[in-house]
């Protein structure tokens, strides 16, 4: 097993030497395996490991006891862990999405935000061989393309899965070894899910059949991903030819009417990825609809899509756009430097203390210290404004606020109500992104300690 995970590892530099990885842990048999498989290796591999778990603020008390499990498994091994909780079935209805998407995209926002927020480079899931292979049945019977065949990727941008070309049996077999608890979620063996039927029914026939099917099905994805890759390539580099028009985006139709029938929808989809605009899990059908602006005469003509977007066609033009109007700005608000700021109109809240910068791993989760030397009061809370720029840890050079939000898919219509603490010198952090490094302070300098994080 161990061989596996650091072939797969090194092949796509999941674990950076000098960097911070952040496993997703909800406490079941893969997390925990992923975690301490991670934990023993840090040393030798010249990383260090922190630790987060969602709350989904479901299944009650056994949720509670999931958390406190993965909260005392990390604090006997001294791994830094954040646990946040929220509420799933309010934000489900008030999206008006299912359960279970409106859960995974709540899981992801909070390990981006806690990775920003501790320092880390990656961001490690357990998505383990077997689930890859139920990814791959299921998309079998809804009906998919070449991206949905080819799996669960083992990267995409700092999200990792070491555990990828690991079976299930073989996590089992190292938690045994090395005498390992874990926690079981009840929902597993509920076959309501579709997940759960493919897993208890289908895997064990089709298993019957090629006691090999795990092995056999990750060659396949393997063959797939590498020809998905080298389309989704051509796709990217006829997008290059995009610009920015304020917060849309704008492309010769030219340039996607011209390009094979294969690769044309990739690039309506790398389109939609540009955006940044939320969920771009739109089906072949709106995909296809785009083309059709593409390879069409009508100068005026507009696909609507998922999540209030659309494409119009604007003579020879695509103008990717969306219907709903952005939220206003909230007010700005000077910074308590002592306490808490809750801006009027975000769900954003500051929390600010003075203190001693401690020593790097010392830190407060969550926390970040801005040297007190330098700063320019009052510090205030307040919507971004032209020209804001931000140069963030771990992040490489400055970019604008502007591009930040677009990079990171911050939905349109929220990037107004995302507090920039700022003085008179510029932008100092950006909320649920961090600060910038620049007005950071040294370990023993004077500093204010903040945290940012949103209401529920």
């Amino acid at each position: 097993m161990l061989e596996t995970v650091r072939a797969l590892t090194t092949e796509y530099d999941m674990l950076p030497r000098g960097g911070r990885v952040l496993c997703a842990v909800s406490g079941g048999a893969d997390s925990i395996c992923l975690l301490h498989l991670l934990h023993s290796l840090s040393a030798e591999g010249g990383f260090t490991v922190a630790a987060a778990h969602y709350h989904h603020g479901m299944r009650g008390e056994a949720a509670d006891s999931d958390a406190a499990f993965v909260e005392h498994f990390c604090k006997e091994r001294n791994i830094p862990c954040v646990v946040e909780r929220g509420d799933v079935y309010g934000e489900a209805e008030r999206l008006g999405l299912g359960v279970e998407e409106t859960g995974r995209q709540l899981r992801y926002e909070f390990l981006r935000r806690t990775a920003e927020q501790l320092g880390c480079d990656r961001i490690a899931t357990a998505h383990n061989a077997d689930d890859n292979l139920e990814t791959l049945l299921l998309h079998l019977v809804r009906g998919a393309g070449l991206h949905g065949l080819a799996g669960i990727p083992p990267r995409r941008g700092a999200v990792v899965r070491p555990l990828l070309t690991t079976s299930r049996a073989a996590i089992e077999a190292y938690l045994a070894e090395h005498g390992l608890g874990h926690v079981e979620d009840c929902t597993n063996s509920d076959d309501s899910y579709a997940r759960n039927r493919i897993r208890h029914q289908v895997v064990p026939v089709l298993r019957q059949l090629n006691p090999r099917l795990t092995e056999s099905a990750a060659e396949t994805m393997g063959y797939l991903r590498a020809d998905n890759d080298y389309m989704n390539a051509q796709a990217a580099a006829a997008c290059s030819h995009a610009r920015w028009a304020e917060d849309d985006l704008v492309i010769e139709a030219k340039y996607i009417a011209q390009l094979p029938a294969a690769i044309a929808p990739r690039a309506a989809r790398r389109m939609l990825e540009m955006m940044g605009d939320g969920n771009t899990d739109c089906s072949a059908a709106h995909l296809k609809a785009i083309v059709d602006l593409a390879t069409g005469d009508d100068p005026s003509a507009v696909a609507f899509l998922p999540n209030g977007r659309l494409v119009q066609r604007v003579y020879k033009d695509l103008l990717f756009t969306t219907q709903s109007d952005p939220l206003p700005p909230f007010v700005p608000t000077p910074l308590n430097l002592e306490g808490e700021t809750a801006p009027e109109g975000t769900p954003w809240r500051c929390s600010c203390r003075a203190a001693d910068c401690p020593p790097a791993g010392e830190e407060v989760p969550g926390a970040f210290y801005l040297a007190r030397a330098g700063l320019e009061e009052p510090l205030v809370l307040r919507p971004r404004q032209t020209g804001d720029e931000i140069a963030l840890p771990r992040r490489g050079g400055t970019k604008t606020v502007k591009k930040l939000f677009i990079d990171e898919k911050v939905p349109r219509r929220e990037r107004e109500r995302v507090p920039i603490l700022a003085d008179g010198r510029g932008v100092l952090a950006v909320a649920g992104f961090g600060p910038d490094k620049s007005r950071l302070a040294q370990p023993g300098q004077s500093a204010y300690e903040l945290i940012f994080w949103k209401k529920e």
